[in-house]
């Protein structure tokens, strides 16, 4: 993946890192769709298969789950969160909408891993497809390389406190 995405222009080099890569089966073409690009992307940029966790679960909802717990054994050094929720009928979209966001968003807030949220929050179908590699790019990729500009971050803060 270049760099063309212009909220991408830190270190996005992963040699080294280990990463859990948390992928909904829900909406299960379009997951998997971006759980290929977010490996694509960390691979192109140096990160080893051996170096990658990758775990499933049933939907956005129980992303938060994995992504708290994966962070919990200190084993990576990043976290990537793929989903993808359509809008329907009743409310049920916005209730999950939002506890996948605060929960991710709670893994981020620790601050002792790189998260990429890479959840998919349309209105139909042909939005999401746009999402995994059309007009609006890929954001599994985009969600990996988040990750790993954050943990470069992390760790160049870490190296500066030492100082």
């Amino acid at each position: 993946m270049s760099l063309d995405a212009p909220h991408l222009a830190g270190n996005v080099d992963a040699t080294g890192l280990t990463v859990g890569i948390v992928v909904s089966r829900f909406n299960n073409d379009i997951t998997e769709a971006l759980l290929a690009g977010a490996v694509s992307a960390l691979k192109e940029h140096g990160c080893s298969d051996s170096d990658m966790t990758i775990v499933h679960v049933p939907g956005a909802f129980e992303l938060g789950t994995i992504a708290v717990k994966m962070a919990d054994t200190g084993r990576f050094d990043a976290v990537v969160c793929l989903g993808c929720v359509i809008r329907g009928d009743t409310a049920h979209f916005d209730y999950v909408c939002q506890g996948a966001m605060d929960a991710i968003g709670k893994v981020a807030q620790r601050g002792d891993v790189g998260v990429g949220n890479g959840v998919l929050t349309v209105d139909t179908y042909a939005q999401a497809l746009e999402r995994v590699g059309g007009a609006h790019g890929h954001k599994g990729e985009e969600a990996a390389l988040t990750a790993v500009e954050v943990v470069r971050q992390l760790q160049a803060l870490e190296q500066a406190q030492e100082i």
